[in-house]
């Protein structure tokens, strides 16, 4: 037996590695030895046809913005933390870059997954919005209303102590939740963020550089990385994983140490400690592509953004599925929930990582644009996102993903 080390640990809390495994999944797929899918490539120029229309439907110049929580902030065309913002006097770049960072851990955090039932009633708007872009919006109520500040006079930030003390009726509440608009994985949700209050205010090293203790904080730490002139994304999303680890729930340890959004799959042969290990780290990444526009308006350059991976999530891989690139090897499991530790998910998971790759490069020649000209993060976003979405909802009435997972309210 392979005695792990903190630097097998740390391997794994990586973008690469999450590419460099995906890829290994998408061959043992090719070659037909998963379990549960069954890969038809020939289906992938069908699907970039889909995501393509989707995209020129939405961005007609192609100049798409990154797939990051900002965009779920807009409705109706008005970018509701934009208006926010710019009513806001701010003393200087890092105290707006600060704020921007306390809304975007807590509002990613807050979203993974609804439920198709859910929905949140928009006072501005007066809509009913449900999914990711309700979960956004309650979330910036909140942040907005001072729900996370322990200052009255500054209610746009996140403070540890609060985070600490978050109760579950306090997010029944700001998320509109009741017995006829339930939630999915609530508790869950509220046990994450006091997790993060705890972890900040005993990390003051990290998140208090510059301000009590606060997520935000965070920023100060990046931004230091890189000598306030550059940072590699990739190297952002490393001090995402390792700087908020600690507050996922228990699940898979290497040599002491939390891998977060990290699952078993025996297709995964390594030789070493990490065999049989397959990090997906779905809501980090995210949470790193929606801290680069921050870091960039502070004056941080962030570079080798596509270092990133795509996104393991039920749009992106629910887009592979009911385009028939994935095909499920027993029927029967589209109609059964299933454990997000499952051989199954883990399998979707990972697929879609690579699969999101190669779309990227058929999309990127069709486009004539390079990777360079068309980032990932902007596929994402013009994008397969978009298009895993209205392919459900064209064959699905309520819009709910091909397989159905069973979410704590931590990963999806």
């Amino acid at each position: 037996m392979v005695t792990a080390t903190e630097a097998d640990a740390l391997s794994l809390l990586t973008a690469q590695a999450v590419r460099s495994r995906a890829q290994q999944m998408l061959m043992a797929g090719l070659d037909g030895s998963l379990s549960a899918f069954r890969i038809d490539l020939d289906r992938l120029d069908a699907t970039a046809d889909a995501v393509i229309a989707v995209t020129r439907s939405s961005y007609p110049s192609l100049k798409i913005p990154f797939h990051a929580r900002w965009r779920h902030f807009a409705i109706d065309g008005a970018d509701r933390w934009a208006r926010i913002a710019d009513g806001v006097s701010w003393p200087d770049p890092a105290t707006w870059a600060r704020a921007e960072f306390d809304l975007a851990i807590v509002s990613v955090l807050l979203d993974a997954g609804a439920g198709a039932a859910w929905r949140y009633r928009d006072q501005a708007s007066g809509k009913a919005i449900g999914r990711s872009e309700g979960l956004a919006i309650a979330s910036l109520d909140m942040f907005a209303n001072g729900a996370f500040s322990s200052d009255t006079r500054d209610p746009l930030r996140v403070d540890a102590d609060r985070l600490a003390d978050l109760s579950v009726a306090a997010l029944e509440q700001g998320f509109q939740v009741s017995a006829k608009n339930p939630l999915v994985g609530l508790k869950g949700r509220a046990d994450l963020l006091r997790r993060l209050g705890r972890l900040v205010a005993e990390r003051a090293d990290i998140f208090a550089q510059r301000d009590r203790p606060r997520p935000g904080g965070l920023f100060d730490h990046i931004f230091g990385l890189g000598n306030g002139q550059a940072c590699a994304a990739p190297r952002i999303l490393s001090e995402v994983l390792t700087r908020l680890g600690p507050i996922w729930p228990s699940r898979l340890t290497l040599a002491g140490m939390p891998l977060g959004d990290c699952w078993k799959h025996p297709a995964i042969r390594t030789g070493d400690a990490t065999d049989g290990l397959m990090p997906l780290h779905k809501l980090s990444q995210w949470l790193t592509y929606s801290l680069i526009e921050p870091l960039q308006r502070a004056g941080l350059t962030v570079t080798d953004i596509d270092g990133l991976t795509g996104l393991a999530e039920y749009r992106n891989g629910g887009l592979f599925v009911d385009f028939g690139v994935l095909v499920l090897r027993d029927d029967r499991d589209a109609d059964r929930a299933h454990e997000v530790d499952s051989t199954l998910v883990v399998e979707w998971r990972a697929l879609t990582v690579a699969l999101l790759d190669l779309l990227a490069g058929k999309i990127r020649a069709r486009l004539g644009r390079s990777a360079a000209e068309l980032p990932l993060a902007s596929l994402l976003e013009g994008g397969t996102w978009a298009a895993g979405r209205a392919a459900a909802f064209e064959r699905r009435a309520d819009g709910a993903p091909p397989i159905k997972v069973i979410s704590d309210g931590t990963v999806f």
